[in-house]
C-alpha cells in the first residue's frame, strides 16, 4: 500500500475552526436552547419566551427582557472568544454566570442562519445584525434581545443526518427549558412550537415553580432536603425510597445555579440510598448545591455541562451525609411534624447569591463527618447477642429486650396510631387520626433489629481490623499502587493495612474484623477503585451491612407469630422512633396507610 503524501502544516481559516468548535458546543437544537437560554439569563431577563419550528431545526428563537446590546457591540459579539463575563484567569476561576466562553454566537453563526435583534433601555429603537451578511439594520423591538437561528447545520449537511425526529429534538428542547425554569423561579418562560404554546411557567416562589415543572406527583413522593457543611449548601427534594423509579430519568443537580451531570454527586446521592431501594430502582432528586466558586472548576466541559470540585472527596462525604439524614424520618413523623407546625420549603441558593466563603477552611472529611459520635460496641459482643436463639413459639413473639410493651394510647396522638388486630399471623392493623395502618410485623422489625445492630458497630474512628497471621500479597495495577500509596489512612479506616510491594503488587497485613470470608483480593481493588473515583469507599460498609442484614432477617419475629396487643403496640412506637423504618433492609416498604375517604370509596359511603 503506498503511503500517502505528507501535508505541510497550516493554520485552518476561521470558518472551519468555528464550525469544529460548533461541533462541541452545539450537537442539536437543545444544545443552541441552552446556550441562548444561558445569555438571556446572563442578561437579567425577567420574561422569556422560545420559539421554535421542526422540533428547533427550521428555527429556534429566544426572547427576553433583558439589558440588550448596544449596536456598536453587536458584530463583536459574533466573534469567537468574545464576552463581556470574563476578562482575566482570575475571574474565569470565580466565574458565576451562566456561560463565559464567548463561543456559542459564533458557533451557531457558522452552522445555521443567525440574525439578532437587541435594544438596550436608552436606544431609541432596536438594531438588528444578520450573521450570514454582517448587514446591521433598524428594527422595532422592547428593550431586550431575540436571537433567531434558523436552518440549523445546513451548512453542515452531514452533521443535520445524525439528528432524531422533530419530536424526540423538541423533547430535549423541552427538558432544557424546564430545567432553566427550575433552576430561576423568579424568571417567567414560555415555550410554542408552530405557533401552539406548549408550556408556560410564570415568575413564582421555588416550591410552585417545582410543582408546575414537575407535578404535584412528585412533590408528595418527596421530602425537603436543607442542609449545610463547611462550604457547600444543599438544598431541594429528594424522592422517597418506596417511589423510586425503574430509570434514572429524574435525578437533576444543579451547581451553583448551573445544570450539569456529575457522577461523583450522582454516586454520593445513590449510596445513600444504600439498603432503603427495592432492585435495582432509582430515586428520584432535584438538588442545588451552592459552593465558592473557586472550589469547584466548571471549564472542564465544551458544553459546560460538567464540573469537578477541588476536594471531591469531601464533597462527595457531605452529599451522601446530608441525603442520610434527611432519609432517615420516617413518613409518619413527618407528616406529624408538618401538621403540628407547617414549615416552607426553603427556595434553592440562587446564582448570583453570595457564595459561601473559603476563608479559614481547608480541604478536609472533617467537615463532611458529623460533629457527634454515637456511643459504639465491639462487634464481638454483637455477634455474641444476637446468635442468641429466638424464644419457642409458645413464648414471647419478640426476642427478649428488644421491644417493651407500652400503654396504649389515643390512636390520635401516635403517628402509627393504635394496634387493633394482626391478620394471617403476617400484618398488624392498627388505627390512627387518618384511618387504618397496615404493618408487615417481620419487615418492620427487621428493619427495626438492622438499625440497632448498625448503631452497635458503627464507631467514631477506625472499623476493627484482624492481622492476618500471614501478609497476603496480590498483583496490582500502577492506578491502584498510585491510590494505596495517596490513601494510606483512608484505607487503615476502613480496616485494611495495604502497603506497596513493587511497582505492580500490594502487601495486605490486615482485614476487616467484620468481613472474616470476604475475598480479600476483591475487596482490596474495590476500595482502592472507589477511592480513586470518589476519594471515599463503602466497599467494607456496605459489605458489613448486609451482613448485618442478614443477621436482623433472622433475628427479626417471623410470620404465624401471634402478637399481644401491647407487643403489636411496641412495635408501632419502635418504628416511629427508628430511622428508616418506612422501608424493611431489601427496601420493601414496611406500612402502607388507608385514609377514611378511600375506606368510605369502598363502600359506596356518601353516594
Amino acid at each position: 500500500m503506498q503511503t500517502p503524501p505528507r501535508r505541510p502544516i497550516r493554520e485552518l481559516p476561521d470558518e472551519l475552526i468555528s464550525q469544529i468548535a460548533a461541533g462541541e458546543v452545539i450537537d442539536r437544537p437543545a444544545a443552541a436552547v441552552r446556550e441562548l437560554l444561558d445569555n438571556a439569563l446572563d442578561a437579567g431577563a425577567r420574561n422569556v419566551t422560545l420559539r421554535l419550528a421542526g422540533g428547533g431545526v427550521r428555527l429556534v428563537s429566544v426572547e427576553d427582557d433583558g439589558a440588550g446590546i448596544e449596536p456598536a457591540q453587536l458584530p463583536l459579539a459574533l466573534k469567537r472568544h468574545a464576552t463581556s463575563k470574563i476578562a482575566n484567569l482570575e475571574e474565569l476561576e470565580r466565574v458565576a454566570t451562566m456561560g463565559f466562553r464567548g463561543e456559542a454566537l459564533a458557533a451557531l453563526a457558522s452552522v445555521a442562519e443567525l440574525a439578532i435583534t437587541s435594544r438596550t433601555a436608552a436606544s431609541p429603537h432596536a438594531w438588528r445584525l444578520a450573521a450570514r451578511s454582517g448587514e446591521i439594520a433598524p428594527a422595532a423591538r422592547a428593550p431586550g434581545t431575540t436571537v433567531e437561528v434558523q436552518e440549523l447545520f445546513f451548512a453542515t449537511p452531514a452533521r443535520r443526518k445524525f439528528l432524531k425526529s422533530d419530536a424526540t429534538e423538541l423533547a430535549h428542547a423541552m427538558d432544557v427549558v424546564r430545567r432553566a425554569a427550575l433552576a430561576r423561579p423568579d424568571v417567567g418562560f414560555a415555550v410554542w412550537h408552530e405557533g401552539r404554546q406548549l408550556a408556560q411557567w410564570r415568575a413564582a416562589e421555588w416550591p410552585q415553580r417545582l410543582a408546575d415543572v414537575l407535578g404535584r406527583d412528585f412533590e408528595a413522593a418527596s421530602r425537603p432536603l436543607d442542609a449545610q457543611r463547611g462550604p457547600l449548601v444543599l438544598r431541594g427534594r429528594i424522592g422517597q425510597p418506596e417511589a423510586a423509579r425503574t430509570r434514572a430519568d429524574l435525578q437533576i443537580l444543579f451547581v451553583n445555579g448551573r445544570c450539569v451531570r456529575d457522577r461523583l454527586i450522582t454516586h454520593a446521592v445513590r449510596s445513600a440510598y444504600d439498603d432503603q431501594l427495592h432492585g435495582g430502582k432509582q430515586p428520584a432528586w432535584v438538588l442545588f448545591l451552592q459552593i465558592a466558586p473557586e472550589l469547584v472548576d466548571v471549564n472542564v466541559h465544551p458544553a459546560k455541562s460538567e464540573v469537578r470540585f477541588r476536594d471531591g472527596g469531601a464533597v462527595h462525604q457531605a452529599v451522601q451525609r446530608a441525603v442520610q439524614e434527611a432519609l432517615a424520618p420516617t413518613r409518619a413523623s413527618l407528616a406529624a411534624e408538618v401538621s403540628a407546625a407547617p414549615a416552607p420549603l426553603p427556595p434553592p441558593p440562587q446564582p448570583d447569591a453570595a457564595a459561601p466563603t473559603r476563608a479559614g477552611w481547608q480541604p478536609s472529611l472533617a467537615w463532611a463527618t458529623p460533629a457527634v459520635a454515637e456511643p459504639a460496641a465491639r462487634w464481638a459482643p454483637v455477634l455474641q447477642a444476637l446468635t442468641a436463639p429466638l424464644p419457642p413459639a409458645g413464648e414471647s413473639a419478640l426476642p427478649a429486650g428488644q421491644l417493651h410493651a407500652q400503654p396504649q394510647a389515643d390512636p390520635g396522638a401516635q403517628p402509627l396510631g393504635r394496634a387493633v388486630a394482626q391478620i394471617g399471623g403476617v400484618y398488624v392493623l392498627a388505627e390512627n387520626a387518618a384511618g387504618l395502618i397496615v404493618v408487615d410485623m417481620h419487615a418492620a422489625h427487621e428493619r427495626i433489629v438492622y438499625e440497632r445492630l448498625k448503631r452497635a458497630t458503627d464507631t467514631a474512628a477506625d472499623l476493627p481490623a484482624q492481622p492476618l497471621l500471614i501478609a497476603h500479597a496480590l498483583a496490582a495495577t500502577a492506578a491502584e499502587v498510585a491510590t494505596a500509596e495517596a490513601h494510606p489512612e483512608a484505607l487503615r479506616a476502613l480496616g485494611l493495612d495495604v502497603a506497596v510491594l513493587s511497582a505492580g503488587s500490594l502487601v495486605v497485613r490486615s482485614r476487616p474484623a467484620a468481613l472474616p470470608d470476604a475475598d480479600l483480593t476483591e475487596l482490596v481493588r474495590a476500595v482502592l477503585a472507589d477511592l480513586a473515583e470518589v476519594g471515599g469507599s463503602r466497599v467494607v460498609q456496605r459489605a458489613r451491612d448486609e451482613l448485618l442484614a442478614t443477621m436482623a432477617c433472622h433475628a427479626a419475629v417471623r410470620a404465624n407469630r401471634r402478637l399481644t396487643l401491647p407487643e403489636m403496640d411496641a412495635l408501632l412506637r419502635e418504628m416511629e422512633t427508628t430511622e428508616r423504618s418506612d422501608t424493611c433492609n431489601h427496601g420493601r416498604p414496611t406500612w402502607r396507610q388507608v385514609t377514611m375517604k378511600e375506606l368510605d370509596a369502598l363502600f359506596l359511603r356518601g353516594r
